[in-house]
């Protein structure tokens, strides 16, 4: 049997090119053990032994021949945890301006498509005693919620690790280029079976959709139209090169929730309106004119999977949705900022406008692969076409984690750029917080400190009228 890649995780390979890297992952800072200091080889060694948990993670891409079909998945003969798994050490004193000017550097690095895609760095030397573990996993692995399966071979729940199962993994034999060949050519003659499946389970999408919606057709019209209208803000949307900052700030969940029962809506209406608020104070500290053409367009996905699992014959990897929402930075008064983008995403809901993404490509899948390739490829590059700036909110653990009985302090996430988009801003709770991870680009965004900054600045705001 073949482990063929879905079209949606195949899209995020071939999306990725020389200045737009393809990873996901997080920065999290750790308090030292109380019975010790830290012990990098054995928590490696113990991230050896949970691999078996997350089968993926010993496996890596094979691209089949001539194009006839989406890659595939096969374990990896050859694998090397050490490869894998990194030690670095950060220069006295071990600020964490210091970290982050690392993880810069790090995130920059495309991931060894010859390899598993996932990598894991043990950062030492913060300042405290402290510590950090850098985590990347290309995107074609894990969606944003997915992600946080790889804190089953990192974290426990107690200060004491607990017992992990014996690992009796052997690779399976790697098929041959003639192999992968004659499969994709047998899945191809199956096709005409295929495409009346795909198209059964459409038409399923859309009566659904139709039934709650009412007006499907309308909704879809109307994202195009809204999508069509999206024009690139000069700092958010230009030139990007390969080198990448990242900026950091943590918060409190306490402080969102104090919003939100104060004003309604939810905490990713408070979240969205602290970022709205972020970027007007970032554009107005560069000089950037805020007139009443100013429009600042984010897409926000959402992932489905929980509600997927409800239903039957729920495929593996990537689920996906996600909305366009206009961030209203020419507004001045924070609580009116609010109330515009609470509203919004109601009206989301309930039109039904979401952009299905994993029924999309489940289409777009039956077009040849390098058809395929090339339109994700395009749809990255030109993306500031239809959105300004990437928002995602990804709830995390509620409760505090450890790694060989060191605490967890923070859980910041990574989130990649696409093409011609300046900043990409990830947010995760986790323990009480809520972590705020930028990514950017190095030129564009030089100052990616004060815009996370200003993040901080924004909630306030809003915590001072609540």
């Amino acid at each position: 049997m073949v482990d063929r890649l879905s079209p949606l995780d195949a899209s995020f390979l071939f999306a990725e090119h020389r200045t737009a890297a393809m990873h996901v992952g997080a920065v999290m800072t750790f308090a030292p053990p109380a019975g010790g200091p830290f012990d990098p080889d054995a928590f490696t060694a113990l991230i050896g032994r949970r691999l078996a948990l997350v089968p993926r993670y010993r496996q890596k891409v094979r691209e089949v021949p001539g194009g006839l079909g989406l890659p595939v998945w096969v374990d990896d003969p050859e694998f090397d945890l050490a490869f894998h798994v990194r030690r670095s050490a950060l220069p006295a004193p071990g600020t964490e301006e210091v970290l982050l000017d690392l993880v810069g550097r790090l995130l920059a690095r495309q991931l060894d498509r010859s390899r598993p895609l996932w990598e894991v760095y043990l950062v030492e030397g913060l300042t405290d005693g402290r510590f950090a573990v850098v985590t990347k996993s290309h995107h074609a692995m894990v969606d944003g919620l997915a992600s946080m399966d790889i804190g089953a071979v990192l974290l426990d729940r107690t200060p004491e690790p607990r017992e992990t199962p014996a690992d009796e993994w052997q690779p399976a034999p790697e098929p041959s280029a003639v192999e992968l060949a004659a499969s994709a050519a047998a899945h191809a003659l199956r096709r005409p079976r295929d495409v009346l499946d795909v198209a059964g389970r459409a038409l399923t999408d859309v009566r659904e959709a139709a039934a709650v919606v009412g007006k499907t057709v309308e909704g879809v019209l109307a994202a195009g139209r809204s999508a069509a209208a999206t024009r690139p803000v000069q700092p958010l949307n230009a030139a990007t090169g390969e080198a990448r900052r990242y900026g950091m700030r943590r918060t409190a969940l306490a402080d969102h929730r104090a919003v939100r029962k104060a004003h309604g809506g939810t905490v990713n209406d408070v979240i969205l309106a602290v970022v709205a608020g972020a970027l007007r104070r970032w554009l107005i500290s560069r000089g950037e004119p805020l007139t009443a053409d100013t429009a600042v367009r984010a897409m926000v996905p959402v992932s489905v999977r929980a509600r997927a699992r409800r239903g039957a014959d729920v495929p593996a990897g990537n689920r996906i949705s996600a909305y366009l929402v206009d961030l209203p930075v020419t507004e001045d008064d924070p609580l009116a900022r609010l109330a515009v983008l609470r509203d919004a995403m109601e009206v989301h809901k309930r039109s039904g406008q979401a952009v299905a993404a994993s029924t999309l490509m489940r289409l777009v899948g039956l077009a040849p692969p390098i058809v395929h390739s090339l339109g994700a490829r395009l749809a990255s590059q030109y993306s500031s076409n239809f959105y300004n700036v990437l928002v995602t909110n990804v709830p995390g653990p509620p409760r505090p984690l450890y790694a060989m009985g060191a605490r967890m302090l923070d859980m910041f996430p990574v989130v990649p750029l696409a093409g011609g988009q300046a900043v990409a801003i990830g947010i995760t709770s986790y323990d009480g917080g809520v972590h705020y991870g930028l990514t950017a680009d190095r030129d564009a965004l030089p100052d990616v400190d004060v815009l996370a900054e200003a993040l901080v600045d924004s909630l306030a705001e809003l915590v001072e009228l609540s």
